[in-house]
């Protein structure tokens, strides 16, 4: 028999990931606090606060697999989260103009046995923006739900020069290694 897999995330791209690679699955968000705690890591973060959601979802549903994941950008030594306001997202977007930064998800399945999970790291290299390009993509309304205020598969593609790494991870999945762990996962079930 099948095993229910549940993604834990309301992110239409990552839904639309999922679903390039064939995976069936239901979609049931995890509502948890994802502040940052004080002298945590980018690392520490995108794996704690995926964890999270897995463990959140198994709390309701314990005979799943759960899929969750949290992807961040940093520059720094620096999180950017999703922009507050218009002034928050053109302040993250000098800081990325003209520079590289990591786009870092931690991908989590688990069931109520294990927990897999892998974080991706993933280099994205930016033009130099000047302001009007700036605030006229702030007006599209398609930053406002994506950390470091920006969509590569959106209208922000334009400013990537090149990536080194995992296109899928920047949008939002890594579907390489989430694939992996979801047949691990998936064995163990059987």
């Amino acid at each position: 028999m099948a095993s229910r897999v549940i993604l834990a995330s309301a992110s239409p791209r990552r839904k639309e990931l999922l679903e390039q690679v064939g995976v069936e699955f239901e979609v049931y968000p995890a509502n948890i606090d994802e502040s940052q705690y004080p002298n945590e890591n980018i690392d520490q973060y995108v794996q704690r606060v995926a964890i999270a959601k897995a463990q959140a979802i198994l709390q309701q549903f314990p005979d799943v697999i759960v899929i969750a994941a949290d992807t961040t950008v940093g520059i720094d030594q620096h999180i950017l989260t999703k922009p507050r306001d218009e002034n928050d997202a053109l302040k993250m977007w000098r800081q990325l103009s003209g520079r590289s930064h990591q786009v870092k998800t931690t991908v989590v399945i688990a069931n109520k046995y294990k927990t897999f999970h892998d974080t991706v790291s993933t280099i994205v290299y930016f033009k130099v923006l000047d302001e009007v390009e700036m605030r006229r993509y702030w007006q599209t309304g398609e930053p406002c739900d994506k950390a470091a205020g920006y969509a590569i598969q959106g209208r922000a593609g334009a400013w990537v020069t090149r990536i080194e790494g995992s296109y899928s991870n920047v949008v939002g999945l890594p579907l390489y290694e989430t694939v992996q762990l979801l047949q691990q996962a998936l064995a163990q079930a059987e």
